[in-house]
């Protein structure tokens, strides 16, 4: 099993398939029942975001990279709108200061990280980012999982640039409330095509995975070292800390299965959990993370493997895993589990991280 924080990955998976895809059909006409019918389904241009600006300071930019890494972010605070909201994008803006009058702000240029939301709004029961774990506390509870689609730079601010003067006002605006985001209906095109993702939203509604370049937490520029006790980038590189996540998460898939009459072997390779109950046979993969439910990382065989007609796999994620790391060995507790049935990973859904190169004949 591996940790869906490990840096070693080969292909990318969101955990979750798009459930908001749809179709447009544009027509034209005089008032009849059909052409209203038609007019009255058709996909809306606009869509939800999420608008947050992130600050410049080193522990900021810390937890930029840690959310990048970890397909998570987070505020301190609750505001009513999240509790119903469902944003299907967002956008972290970094590298203007956002306490100017608007006619000043938008003349400047700014840093986009381009996110689709795969996880909603939801209360965090595990310290996560590095500040957190340093203080082993909770001081961002509102948690929503974010896919990388792409990264833009020198982002114009003004009403005519992608974001719109609404967007970009909202940014400036979540700047001077502690970075907490803001919901925006915007169309998500001009975006799109700033970032050369090939998409039409108005007739496909969801974009590809595999056809976004996305981005790694080093296209962050890095912040200063942090001083000595604060905690340092937290991408869990602590093989103790990444082991007691990944068998805890095995536990609870475990105490799932057997819950329902199975029978379970650990295996660890080619698969974790090796399933049976009478003549019926299932095979696990199991991921955990401290993180939000948003995407895993798969090696090409097990892609493979979930891929192949002759097998029954399921994908057990367990999210949201707190990690108790002043007990030897460290305690990991709670989660939210997202299980699939009957899982075989869509090519859209995928995204290669890393690649196998031949090198020229000597």
């Amino acid at each position: 099993m591996r940790n869906g924080h490990e840096a070693q990955p080969i292909v990318g998976i969101s955990a979750k398939g798009d459930g908001n895809r749809g179709r447009h059909s544009s027509r034209h006409g005089d008032n009849s029942k059909e052409d209203g019918a038609a007019l009255f389904h058709r996909p809306s241009r606009t869509v939800s975001f999420v608008m947050v600006h992130v600050g410049q300071a080193p522990e900021t930019q810390r937890n930029l990279q840690h959310g990048i890494e970890t397909r998570s972010w987070g505020f301190p605070l609750w505001k009513p709108e999240y509790r119903s909201a469902r944003p299907r994008f967002a956008v972290l803006a970094t590298g203007v200061g956002p306490r100017v009058p608007l006619d000043v702000w938008s003349t400047k240029k700014i840093t986009l990280y381009l996110f689709e939301v795969r996880e909603n709004f939801y209360e965090a029961e595990a310290p996560h980012w590095p500040d957190e774990e340093a203080e082993n506390t909770i001081k961002y509870p509102v948690r929503f999982g974010i896919e990388p689609l792409a990264v833009l730079h020198d982002v114009s601010l003004a009403e005519d640039g992608a974001l719109g003067l609404a967007a970009s006002d909202a940014i400036r605006v979540s700047g001077t409330q502690r970075g907490i985001g803001l919901l925006v209906n915007m169309d998500p095109q001009p975006l799109f095509d700033a970032a050369g993702i090939p998409t039409n939203w108005s007739e496909q509604q969801m974009v590809a995975l595999n056809r976004t370049p996305g981005f790694t937490a080093e296209q962050v520029k890095p912040p200063k070292p942090p001083k000595q006790g604060s905690g340092g980038a937290g991408f869990v590189s602590d093989p103790k800390k990444r082991k007691a996540i990944e068998l805890h998460a095995e536990d609870m898939a475990v105490a799932h299965y057997e819950r329902d009459g199975w029978t379970v072997e650990r295996l660890g390779k080619p698969y974790d959990l090796h399933c049976t109950r009478d003549r019926e046979e299932r095979r696990v993969e199991v991921k955990g993370t401290t993180g939000a439910a948003t995407s895993v990382d798969l090696t090409i065989n097990e892609v493979e493997h979930a891929r192949d007609p002759r097998n029954s796999v399921d994908l057990f994620v367990v999210s949201d895993i707190k990690v108790d790391m002043r007990t030897a060995p460290y305690t990991a507790s709670g989660g939210r589990v997202l299980h699939l049935h009957d899982w075989a990973p869509a090519e859209e859904d995928l995204r290669p991280r890393s690649f196998e190169y031949r090198l020229p004949l000597a």
